[in-house]
């Protein structure tokens, strides 16, 4: 099983009615030159297109439900690859599809944070 939280009750986790979407989960696809680290050497696109098809697979791909977005770089290079889900600002490092998954069906669809998952909050760049 694995091991997740529960979200506030409340904070940050509005109803489908009040968004466009209930939440937005960010990749971060930006390339750095000469080899310096960045999400795309480390198959962030691969990871956003694997995101993607889940998400619709699981019938999630809608207006009140969930979003999957590509984004330039979100600055936690140190950390990467990395995706953060909104609204709750959740970051995720993540190493395989198998992570991405487990962000998909505990946070994404049940609203239940990937504790193994998280970014560490002192990595940035």
């Amino acid at each position: 099983m694995p091991e997740v939280r529960e979200l506030v009750p409340g904070a940050a986790d509005p109803s489908p009615g009040s968004s466009y979407y209930r939440r937005h989960i960010f990749f971060c696809l930006n390339q750095r030159e000469g080899g310096q680290a960045c999400c795309a050497a480390a198959g962030a696109q691969q990871a956003f297109d694997h995101c993607k098809q889940r998400v619709k697979e699981l019938g999630l791909a809608s207006p009140g439900q969930v979003r999957v977005n590509k984004a330039g770089c979100l600055d936690r290079c140190a950390a990467g690859p990395v995706a953060v889900v909104y609204p709750e600002a959740v970051w995720y490092s993540y190493v395989d599809l198998s992570d991405v998954d487990e962000i998909v069906e505990s946070h994404l669809r049940d609203g239940r944070v990937v504790e193994r998952l998280l970014t560490p909050a002192h990595l940035g760049r």
